[in-house]
């Protein structure tokens, strides 16, 4: 899937969202990638999910990791595609853990999967889990990679779309940004 493909799925479905929004990060854009509208329909969840997967098919890993909200669908659709296990991480007290049951065993063979990446922090955090488990992340794979190659997690990474979408700090809003009022559609 080229990235043209990719970025015309965001289109058809509504989900590449122009305005004044803040992201997870706190950021400010005058675009979103909301994911969610991209992936109602299975056969676009099919078409992303295949393309991820080509890419960390190579790996050998055993296990899909994801953080939730956003890469449930995308992670587990991922891992149905290679055939792996699937685990995510949830909000607990306001930062991610494994709950649920879910184990990693010491040397466990993992990749996980998000659907966007602007500055990595929710990714850096799953796979500081999968670390103090004793797990070995190979790479991790996006739908959308905001920070178009900017952010180093210390392993490999995949996206389907890479841009570098402009982001502002709140106190930093050019003015015709400012002028609008601003919204925040993602996952808090």
């Amino acid at each position: 899937m080229t990235t043209d493909e990719a970025l015309q799925i965001f289109r058809d479905t509504g989900a590449l969202l122009e305005g004044h929004f803040i992201l997870r990060s706190g950021l400010h854009s005058r675009q979103f990638f909301q994911c969610a509208l991209a992936l109602q329909k299975m056969p676009d969840v099919e078409k992303l999910g295949h393309a991820l997967a080509e890419k960390l098919r190579p790996l050998g890993a055993t296990t899909v990791i994801s953080p939730a909200m956003g890469g449930l669908v995308i992670g587990q659709e991922v891992a149905r595609q290679l055939g792996l296990r699937f685990v995510f991480v949830e909000k607990e007290d306001g930062k991610l853990v494994l709950r649920r049951g879910f184990k990693i065993a010491p040397g466990e063979r993992i990749v996980i999967v998000e659907d966007v990446v602007t500055k990595g922090g929710r990714v850096q955090e799953t796979l500081d889990i999968a670390r103090a488990h004793h797990g070995n992340v190979l790479a991790v794979a996006m739908i959308v990679d905001r920070s178009n190659g900017a952010v180093d997690l210390g392993v490999p990474m995949h996206s389907l779309i890479a841009l570098k979408v402009e982001t502002f700090e709140a106190d930093k809003l050019p003015p015709d940004l400012a002028k609008i009022p601003a919204t925040k559609p993602g996952s808090k």
